[in-house]
């Protein structure tokens, strides 16, 4: 568990790898690929050794697969700028993961307009009665 100054400086950290992989990706990756691709977080470990990166793929199963496949292909090149690009003692050896959050943040905005809707449905049967 991290704390106090180290928690804050922690937080800083991984800002600032998401910026700095969020600008490769969009440089390196996005010409590559037929969807849209963000760094939605980076989530270093306390020795810095490792860090997870999180991308969201808007697309295909098969979109959202062949982005994280580029992702992990190009994984040493954006170790290597990060490591020229950012000041820190040790740089992370990336692993990428696909974040599906956005999709499922718009299958319940989903749920909720049908609930919405049939609630309205409901209200005009009830007024008619």
């Amino acid at each position: 568990m991290v704390a106090g100054k180290d928690y804050d400086r922690m937080v800083r950290v991984n800002e600032l790898l998401k910026r700095e992989l969020g600008m490769l990706c969009e440089r390196h990756v996005s010409p590559r690929i037929d969807s849209l691709l963000t760094v939605t977080a980076v989530s270093a470990t306390v020795d810095m050794h490792r860090a997870k990166v999180s991308v969201s793929v808007m697309g295909s199963d098969e979109e959202r697969a062949y982005a994280l496949e580029v992702c992990k292909e190009n994984r040493c090149y954006f170790q290597k700028q990060l490591a020229k690009n950012v000041r820190l003692k040790y740089t992370p050896v990336l692993r990428f993961e696909l974040d599906d959050t956005p999709e499922k943040a718009d299958q319940v905005l989903g749920i909720l307009d049908e609930i919405e809707s049939e609630s309205a449905e409901d209200e005009v049967d009830d007024q008619r009665d």
